[in-house]
């Protein structure tokens, strides 16, 4: 008798593997095996058939361990993983180990570590207490090291079982406590359970009020609480200190235990209702009609429309019916400030699932939707999300969904959220809701089509009006020499004014660090990456050059390194630069930077923003993270400091995205009674995408990229396969790439561009060339996959190119 598993490799297929019939029969599509690979490796694999049909090429090994008693994936989802694995033309293994998190899938690699924050040792086996005994020898251990002393078989569990506990952690992680699982609770002693022990207990402590008081405050508490009561609480309510129960807890009075408890627990406020306004309700009423002929409906309401507030309104219908929603977002900072909303209104029915949760938290949302009695009926996240157990998902909501972050990159599979989620909604049968204020083209051509059902929003909440929007010639101002720094005369007049009527000012600049290169003015060298072909962007605040590809950094130099000359000058600006030229500008006001530099750690996005709720903050500079929906009523001036950095890039959607960008900023402006104003500063005002944005027409911005798509074959029309090679040896690399489009174009009778040399054509030591493929949605997809899969088979197949690594974009 035989089983099929996924193994968490970049293996296309599935694997048969042995089990006896006491296995079989127990054993359900979906559970965890321990099986052997290779000559000594083991891995944690899938289960996703079960059969009686041997292998014909190989003999099929025994497994060594059952993990699970029940299913821990779902077979909708594992439906939805072979569809991404086949569509975005990636393996079934990398799928599986992207959707997982690391601690449901334990290998012979995994390093281990103890948890210092942990103390608690006691519950643990012999076996367990021989791992964490190792581990204060060395700081880490990988599970091939822990076979050495431990049975093969029991490790997997074993290791499971400590990482639940919280006594071990991943090391591939930062780990940051959130909520400790274990929370200390106190009782009294049984052998004080009778009333008359109890009036002994009392008029023994007459000499210690504190002790005696601590007891008699025990008490109320429990006839008012009639629930477990933790020290913490206690100590809070009867305002006593640490000691007094330490006394008590040594004369064996109290008692202390542990419960086991969430780590993230969301309160609702009571009273907490949501209005809809008449533009509103009416837009409610209207996706519901569309979701009825529809399957998926795109929501295109303006900055400010109050789309959150009939996203709860749909979600709340939803669950009404028993069913789970999935609400997807394309940045953690947005997950911030929308969890706070939802949880006043939906309390504890939320979980929410990123990747600066740690492991142990993300396999308790995990574990909580696998319950058919869950009380999560409501999952907020980031694209990752998609890969959760759902058991009974009836709407799914994409919020702001013309975000380039739901495109995975790196690594596979590299799939596209918005995209995923419509086919995990058919799976399931569910709704899909798309929102944003500046779609993608690829969702509004559906919508327009009538593939998609369409629903507009024109009116800001409240009527609040839109912002002003102000265009600033930097030619004109820095030939007039009205230019401070990288300010425009008229930007820093709205700024004093704006900060004088006490109201709080956004200012977006695309670019981190101080400037993005150092030149030599005598020779014109420009500092660059020894294993990157791109200059090093310089950081004041560090002294440091840094690539921001491959992480490599030196202290700044004091000289050119070609000719010796002192004279270095920076070029362009970052947020950096613009942070210190404010500081100088407005020395007694509040200044902040928001970018990847200040943003690491686990809590960076709440400290920023709620200390910028709350006015600690006057003026916040920022990246492009600043673009995705927040929410900040005191906000009335948005100042994009120079807008022909997003125009000029050198990609199809370049305008595209600059447009949604610039209105997405814009409306951050004035979204409550105050009118907010724009300023945007550039060098072309006359731009076609800028008019764009100053009359807030979208539909213009659409009609002409569309046109533009039509005539040069890019999606709606077509779909992009981009094939990127990448080898150390140019010359390899060169001739390799060559023989792979010759052999594409004499197949494939498509148009096919390359291959070409990417904007940045070295990374990491490697150089890059890119193929681009386009399907017309006439001709078959899959067929056409299919013929691509053959044809790298084939490449890879030639001895001098299988060094050569090929990356796969679909939809690029």
């Amino acid at each position: 008798m035989y089983i099929n598993v996924i193994l968490p490799l970049a293996l296309d297929k599935t694997f048969t593997y042995l089990v006896n019939e006491e296995e079989y029969k127990f054993i359900v599509p979906g559970m965890r095996v321990v099986v052997p690979f290779g000559k000594s490796k083991h891995y944690t694999a899938l289960v996703v058939e079960k059969h009686q049909n041997p292998p014909t090429l190989y003999e099929a090994k025994e497994i060594l361990q059952l993990i699970d008693e029940s299913p821990i994936v779902t077979s909708i989802q594992i439906e939805h993983w072979f569809w991404l694995a086949s569509y975005y033309l990636c393996t079934i293994g990398e799928v599986y180990k992207a959707a997982l998190p690391s601690g449901l899938i334990l290998e012979s690699e995994t390093i281990l570590s103890a948890n210092e924050k942990t103390v608690e040792t006691t519950n643990v086996s012999d076996d367990q207490y021989l791992i964490l005994e190792a581990l204060q020898h060395q700081t880490s251990i990988s599970l091939a090291e822990i076979e050495k002393f431990i049975p093969k078989k029991k490790i997997v569990a074993l290791v499971q079982d400590l990482l639940q506990k919280g006594l071990l952690q991943i090391q591939e992680e930062v780990q940051e406590v959130y909520k400790p699982k274990l929370v200390k609770y106190i009782k009294l002693s049984n052998s004080f359970s009778t009333p008359e022990t109890l009036q002994e207990l009392l008029a023994t402590l007459n000499k210690a009020p504190k002790q005696k008081e601590a007891i008699l405050h025990y008490f109320q508490l429990q006839a008012v609480e009639k629930k477990p009561i933790s020290t913490k609480y206690f100590l809070e309510k009867a305002g006593l200190s640490d000691a007094v129960l330490k006394g008590l807890l040594e004369k064996a009075i109290f008692e202390v235990y542990y419960l086991n408890h969430e780590r993230i627990v969301f309160e609702k406020e009571e009273g907490y209702e949501i209005q809809l306004s008449e533009a509103q309700q009416e837009t409610f009423l209207s996706i519901r009609e569309q979701l009825v002929s529809h399957e998926v409906c795109l929501f295109h309401g303006v900055t400010a429309s109050g789309k959150t507030e009939i996203y709860i309104k749909l979600i709340e219908e939803t669950i009404n019916k028993g069913e789970q929603v999935l609400l997807l977002l394309p940045e953690i900072a947005l997950t911030t400030q929308l969890v706070q909303r939802l949880a006043a209104y939906f309390g504890n029915q939320i979980a929410v699932f990123h990747s600066k949760y740690n492991t142990n938290e993300r396999i308790e949302v995990w574990q909580k939707l696998l319950k058919t009695n869950s009380s999560t009926k409501i999952v907020l996240g980031v694209r990752s999300a998609l890969f959760l157990p759902f058991t009974n998902l009836g709407l799914i909501v994409v919020d702001e969904e013309h975000e380039a972050t739901y495109k995975q990159q790196d690594p596979a599979p590299r799939y596209h959220a918005r995209d995923a989620a419509i086919v995990l909604a058919k799976l399931h049968q569910a709704k899909v809701v798309l929102g944003s204020a500046t779609p993608s083209i690829e969702s509004y051509y559906n919508a327009q089509s009538g593939k998609y059902g369409l629903v507009t929003l024109t009116k800001r909440y409240n009527d609040t009006a839109l912002p002003e929007v102000h265009l600033i010639d930097l030619k004109d101002k820095y030939f007039r020499k009205r230019m401070d720094g990288h300010f425009s005369d008229e930007l820093l007049s709205r700024m004093h004014e704006t900060l004088a009527n006490g109201e709080q000012i956004l200012l977006f600049q695309n670019r981190r660090g101080y400037s993005p290169y150092i030149e030599c003015m005598t020779c014109g060298h420009v500092p660059q990456c020894p294993s990157c072909d791109v200059s090093l962007t310089y950081y004041k605040y560090k002294n440091t050059l840094s690539c921001h590809y491959c992480g490599y950094s030196m202290a700044k130099p004091t000289h050119c390194h070609q000719c010796h000359s002192l004279d270095l000058s920076t070029k362009g600006f970052g947020t950096e630069q613009v942070e210190l030229e404010l500081k100088k500008l407005f020395p007694d006001k509040q200044i902040a930077r928001m970018d990847q530099d200040t943003t690491r750690g686990k809590f960076a996005f709440e400290k920023l923003l709620d200390a910028f709720k709350n006015q600690e903050i006057d003026i916040l500079i920022g990246t492009q993270m600043l673009a995705k929906g927040l929410d900040f009523e005191h906000v009335t001036l948005v100042g994009i400091l120079n807008a022909d950095n997003l125009l000029n890039q050198p990609y199809y959607k370049a305008y595209e995205r600059a447009f949604q960008m610039m209105m997405q900023v814009s409306g951050r402006a004035g979204r409550k009674d105050k009118l907010g104003s724009v300023v945007i500063q550039t060098y072309n005002p006359l731009h076609n995408t800028i008019q764009q944005v100053v009359n807030g027409n979208y539909v213009a911005m659409y009609e002409e990229q569309i046109y533009e798509r039509r005539n040069f074959k890019y999606p709606p029309f077509y779909r992009l396969v981009q094939l990127k090679l990448r080898h150390k040896e140019y010359a390899k690399l060169k001739e390799g790439s060559m023989w792979l489009y010759n052999v594409l174009s004499q197949t494939m009778k498509l148009p096919i561009l390359g291959p070409e040399e990417p904007a940045v054509n070295r990374i990491r030591n490697e150089y890059i060339r890119t193929i681009l493929i386009k399907i017309p949605n006439t001709s078959n997809l899959s067929a056409t996959k299919l013929v691509l899969k053959k044809v790298l088979t084939s490449f890879e197949a030639v001895p001098q190119y299988r060094a050569i690594k090929v990356t796969i974009q679909v939809d690029y």
